[in-house]
């Protein structure tokens, strides 16, 4: 069966049937896919209010370099379309989580409650944790357990992270029902100390209409799930106000499940600063654009400079090889900002040296993880797949095999037919070059990630390092993929 007729079987069998309609493969628990729900349309939620302040966990703790508090994974109910209660999974009833704000050296102590009908954990996304403290899914939390996470942050770790729950087959719909928080790594010098920083975290939601989070339907599972309102900070196309001729530090999370976001800012221009794991050497200056793909983070200077006019923080279309028959993307407005007319001084310009990332050095072992797709028809039934190396994931087999403190190359190919973000559990690495079409591409600056995008037909290499002995999970981070087997466990002895 050729991909095309496949896929519009799928799409159509999905919209021709009844609730539920199996059409996945493998042995995932997921196999029962809903019906596509009948939405709200995207003006029912209230837009345009003013950027909230995010909020932040309160460290319980008075000793000096010790944070430690609580998180708890419990229902939420609000009343979002009026005479209807949208049921959300929150940490400590906020949306998003609490922000943890720590600096390097830092010991962090989290409680960790599971007030959820499901097994969860919290995962530790791009920070330095040893693995057994990082919420890996052998090690989750059951209903109405709890557990202590307990780790050390090493100087030279200062960024932009977040921590969400990875127990296998639930991670997707724990996500996108609001389980997901912010995390800030501080260093004790930072040379942007100074510019005003503004946070925003962008996540999707989908409401049918009855104001209820629907399960995943079959475009769901094979795209990735993406709602009709697309928030910043948990609120629908907000206004931030931004002082004519001023300057701010952006940190910018994607905490979306599949949703990439070509960002940009008609009319003004940024400059990169930093990446998942830190300051980038050199600020890259007069972006217009900037791709920031799901799990990603990005640090920018916006400069309004003489700019006075509202402009909106747009996410472009971004065309990622969407599967079967679905609506074409639009360009979607974020948020809008607001320019007062109070002219701020004039900045100084910025340093010209962020910080210094040497090269991870010669390379001792070499690592080869291919992403494909499977297609197929079994009795009577469709099946898809999303593989590893040609394999599901299974938490019983190991796929690879590092040595710790052990420079490696890994080759990253994506044989499938549309993008999928790869994210390396346990440590930051440099990508190093780009292959595609047979054209090979060094990347033009250093600096530390935790995820990368693949193109389709792309190859991405990159160097890494793991520094702890145990079990770590590579994996795409479009979570439906992760949950249905696009994911591989790698042993670090």
């Amino acid at each position: 069966m050729q991909r095309r007729q496949f896929l519009t079987a799928i799409s159509r069998l999905v919209v021709m049937g009844a609730a539920s309609t199996k059409v996945w493969a493998g042995a995932m628990s997921m196999g029962e896919t809903a019906a596509p729900a009948s939405l709200l349309p995207v003006d029912a939620l209230p837009r345009g209010l003013p950027l909230r302040e995010l909020g932040k966990l309160t460290n319980e703790s008075k000793t000096l370099g010790l944070f430690r508090a609580t998180l708890t994974a419990a229902p939420l109910r609000a009343e979002l379309v009026a005479g209807h209660a949208t049921e959300f999974w929150t940490y400590n009833g906020s949306l998003p989580g609490p922000l943890i704000e720590v600096f390097e050296g830092d010991t962090i102590e989290i409680t960790f409650v599971n007030r959820l009908k499901q097994p969860s954990s919290i995962h530790w996304h791009g920070l330095p944790v040893p693995p057994e403290q990082d919420g890996n899914p052998q090690n989750p939390v059951p209903p109405g357990g709890k557990r202590v996470y307990r780790f050390t942050l090493p100087d030279g770790c200062a960024g932009t992270y977040w921590y969400h729950p990875h127990p296998h087959t639930y991670t997707a719909e724990q996500a996108f029902r609001g389980l997901a928080g912010l995390f800030i790594v501080r260093a004790r010098q930072d040379p942007l100390n100074g510019i005003p920083e503004r946070l925003l975290v962008t996540s999707d939601l989908k409401l049918d209409q009855q104001g209820k989070i629907p399960a995943d339907d079959a475009d769901d599972w094979m795209n990735g799930r993406e709602g009709q309102f697309v928030l910043v900070n948990a609120q629908h196309m907000p206004v931030v106000r931004f002082d004519t001729g001023g300057r701010e530090r952006w940190r910018i999370w994607n905490a979306c499940s599949a949703r990439y976001l070509r960002l940009t800012l008609p009319g003004i221009g940024f400059a990169l600063v930093g990446t998942d794991g830190g300051l980038i050497e050199h600020p890259i200056a007069g972006l217009q654009e900037f791709l920031v793909v799901p799990a990603q983070r990005a640090e920018l200077i916006v400069d309004a400079g003489t700019h006075r006019d509202r402009v909106d923080l747009t996410a472009a279309v971004y065309p990622r090889g969407k599967m079967g028959e679905v609506a074409p993307d639009k360009a979607l407005s974020l948020l809008t900002v607001d320019f007062s007319p109070v002219r701020s001084t004039i900045q100084p310009p910025l340093p010209l040296q962020l910080c210094s990332i040497a090269d991870l050095g010669p390379v001792k072992a070499h690592k080869r993880v291919v992403f494909t797709e499977q297609m197929s028809m079994k009795d009577g039934r469709h099946q898809m797949s999303f593989l590893v190396n040609g394999k599901t994931y299974d938490m019983k087999r190991v796929d690879l095999t590092s040595r710790r403190n052990e420079v490696e190359l890994w080759e990253i190919v994506n044989q499938a037919d549309m993008d999928h973000p790869f994210h390396l559990h346990g440590t930051q690495f440099q990508v190093v070059e780009r292959e595609i079409h047979g054209v090979v591409t060094p990347e033009p600056f250093r600096a530390w990630h935790d995820t990368v995008n693949l193109k389709s037909g792309e190859t991405v290499r990159i160097k890494a390092v793991q520094r702890w002995r145990g079990l770590r999970m590579f994996h795409c981070h479009i979570l439906e993929h992760e949950g249905l087997g696009m994911m591989g466990q790698l042993k670090v002895v």
